[in-house]
């Protein structure tokens, strides 16, 4: 296991992939052309790719945010929670500019699901804030946010949501063309970033394929002040001595990724069935704390194999029929100063089968079975320790979801329960956080159900409200941990007597539509019984150079913070609210004003506050659309967050104003080409994340130019 994750960091390697992206990338972009050498195919013309039953998702399945076609490509960013960050209650949890994992309502880790079309994506970006997902934006052709009833179709727990990333790897439906696909390339000055995209499917008969590459290419980020908070920093750990602070970037956040994709489907009127294969290798660096120490980096390789079908009415009363299998091969590993030292491995195999019902009058809906397998370990190469010990995690669950229309009311129902077992295999080289014997499994029945009613008053004002109840079963490293984590600079302590996490949510949302103005209010309140946390304990302690354990922390030494899982009663609440302003509609073109804002309070029921809850979110955008011209003017002041938790720091307010303009050429020799800019972070704050765990260490981006295009053939 060592030296294969050891030979993923030698760089003859890496120049190796390389080299076989770029030709692969020209290969594709010489295919469309001369296959439009053929006569036959002179024009090729635009098709909209769907499941021969309709969406992935059934239509009574109402997301509350959706990014697709040039909303999508215009707010496309390096990571999901990047992408999504403007949308009403999400923001991103940055660990410098390589990790983007979406916050919603203040939720992060496994209380926000991000999917790939309704599957897990095998990574363990949910186990740790440094850990990057290995879903990609870029790639995507449309991104759905679910809240309430609709999040128990992919599991118990998310109490933010539901985050699924749909892409074509896999086509799911007949295509009429040899060759068509899209070409995107862009540039971002703040991180001196260069990104390379490339899509190509096509078809014969019954044969459908997908091809898709990215190559990311990133320098250090570029940042509007100093990289460290020193006196945020050494008060949040007395043992730091700052002896070396930059100014206006932040070093050693460079990094390099490839990820590439090939699916292929056979096609017909009962359905489809199809596969796809794909490869990622991430490597990026973690912003240094100052100490002088040795830098930390992450080398990611993963590899996934998916199968779906869909088969039509193949039953008297079902009118769908899917199914869903993917293994999923993931490791990393982090180095320390190029030397390996934490390392995870997590081996998934995931199955689903799903059946939508024929429509029973108004009532629609569908069930289904879930299952997963994963082999999961965390090692200490250094200190020669096992954080957490190699641990088979199998997850099986059965759920129900109902929808029913009666007039101007709509009601949803739906239920999960899951049978969750971790069963640990201990070696001598693994301590328990508390010492004693671990429990050979841990037995799991988390049982989460929802229920939701949508009024459409009339053809203005509609009101929804919406109740779940969801169960939560700790994860591995929840109750596991014991040990050094290089790129957290922590060392993280499990417990292994967690119990289940109990959250009841209440959501009340308003709706009103008119030509003059467009109204979204959301008002929301959660309960999380015994509620799951990581917490600084305010104890530090040195890793022994000998055995590699954790030992009594001496004076003016630079030690390793101890950080521990704890479970309290806590209570969320907050809203969202946008209100859209329709000023101008003419030959002039059109223009819209958009004013919103956001706001979630976390407080412990016995005293204290939540850590890592985003600030009061505030502000405007003006929209102008004039032909195949579009633009965009965002303000947006964030208030201070005062309220950080126990052994945590404060963060500033900030102002961040950003701009956007996009154009269209809609026809140029049988392709689609789109141009855009976007100017980021203009004022050049020096933004702490208050969701961050690195935010003395990295700020946000500073102030950046975004240029690219896209070519859609």
């Amino acid at each position: 296991m060592y030296e294969l994750l050891l030979s993923a960091t030698v760089k003859k390697e890496k120049m190796f992939f390389k080299y076989k992206y770029y030709q692969s990338l020209l290969i594709i972009l010489i295919m469309p052309l001369a296959t439009a050498a053929e006569p036959e195919i002179q024009e090729l013309e635009e098709i909209t790719v769907t499941a021969p039953a309709g969406q992935d998702d059934a239509e009574w399945v109402k997301p509350v945010a959706v990014l697709s076609d040039e909303a999508l490509r215009t707010k496309v960013a390096h990571s999901i929670g990047e992408t999504l960050k403007n949308e009403l209650g999400i923001t991103s949890q940055s660990f410098g500019p390589a990790v983007g994992t979406p916050v919603i309502r203040g939720q992060s880790g496994a209380r926000v699901k991000v999917l790939n079309s309704g599957m897990s994506n095998g990574d363990i970006s949910q186990l740790s804030p440094d850990h990057a997902s290995s879903s990609e934006p870029f790639m995507a052709e449309r991104i759905e946010v679910l809240r309430g009833p609709a999040t128990l179709l992919y599991g118990s727990g998310a109490i933010g949501g539901v985050v699924n990333v749909l892409d074509n790897r896999i086509p799911t439906a007949q295509i009429k063309q040899p060759v068509s696909g899209a070409f995107e390339q862009r540039y971002d000055t703040a991180v001196a970033e260069t990104s390379t995209a490339l899509k190509a499917e096509g078809g014969k008969d019954q044969m459908a394929y997908h091809l898709d590459g990215l190559f990311r290419d990133r320098n250090n980020m570029a940042i509007g002040g100093q990289a460290i908070d020193v006196s945020a920093a050494e008060s949040l750990d007395p043992t730091l001595k700052v002896i070396q602070n930059t100014q206006g970037s932040v070093p050693n956040t460079n990094a390099q990724m490839m990820n590439g994709s090939a699916g292929l489907s056979w096609v017909a009127d009962p359905g489809f069935a199809g596969v796809a294969i794909n490869q990622l290798h991430n490597n990026y660096g973690i912003a240094p704390d100052g100490s002088g120490g040795a830098n930390t980096r992450i080398d990611i390789q993963q590899s996934k194999y998916d199968f779906k079908s869909e088969v039509k009415q193949p039953f008297s009363l079902v009118d769908v029929l899917k199914s869903r299998f993917a293994y999923t091969d993931y490791n990393h590993v982090e180095l320390d100063g190029g030397v390996p030292g934490t390392a995870f491995t997590n081996k998934t195999f995931e199955g689903r089968l799903e059946l939508n019902q024929k429509p029973w009058g108004d009532l629609n809906g569908t069930m289904g079975l879930q299952g997963s397998t994963s082999n999961f370990t965390a090692m200490d190469f250094q200190g020669n320790q096992t954080i957490v010990p190699n641990s088979l995690i199998n997850s099986y669950s059965v759920f129900g979801f109902e929808s029913l229309q009666k007039d101007v009311l709509t009601y949803q129902v739906s239920a999960r329960v899951e049978a969750n077992t971790i069963d640990p295999q201990a070696g001598s080289n693994y301590i328990s956080p508390n010492g004693l014997p671990i429990n050979s499994s841990y037995q799991y029945l988390p049982v989460s159900a929802s229920a939701s009613a949508l009024w459409d008053i009339d053809a203005h004002d509609s009101l929804s409200l919406a109740l779940t109840r969801s169960q939560r079963a700790p994860q591995v490293q929840e109750l596991l941990s014991h040990g050094f984590h290089d790129a957290t600079r922590s060392f993280e302590l499990g417990d292994p007597n967690l119990h289940m996490e109990t959250s009841y949510n209440l959501d009340l949302a308003y709706k009103f539509k008119s030509d003059w103005v467009r109204i979204e209010l959301n008002l929301f309140n959660t309960w999380a019984n015994s509620y799951i946390y990581q917490r600084r304990t305010g104890q530090f302690v040195k890793q022994d150079a000998i055995t590699g354990m954790a030992d009594v922390c001496p004076a003016n030494i630079a030690c390793t913070a101890v950080v521990q899982s704890q479970q309290a009663d806590a209570l969320f609440r907050g809203y969202e609210n946008k209100w859209v302003f329709p000023v101008m509609e003419n030959n002039l073109g059109i223009l819209d004003l958009t004013l919103f804002s956001d706001y979630t309070r976390g407080t412990f029921l016995n005293g204290g506050d939540v850590p890592r809850m985003p600030p009061l979110r505030f502000g405007f955008q003006w929209d102008y659309l004039y032909k195949e011209w579009s633009a965009n003017v965002r303000f947006t002041r964030a208030e201070a967050q005062q309220n950080p938790g126990l052994n945590d720091t404060t963060t500033a307010g900030y102002y961040l104003l950003s701009l956007g303009s996009q154009y269209e050429i809609k026809d140029f020799h049988g392709s689609k080409i789109m141009l855009f800019t976007k100017a980021n972070n203009l004022l050049n704050e020096n933004i702490r994340n208050s969701v961050s765990y690195l935010r003395n260490f990295a700020p946000e981006p500073g102030r950046g130019v975004e240029v690219g295009f896209r070519v859609s053939y």
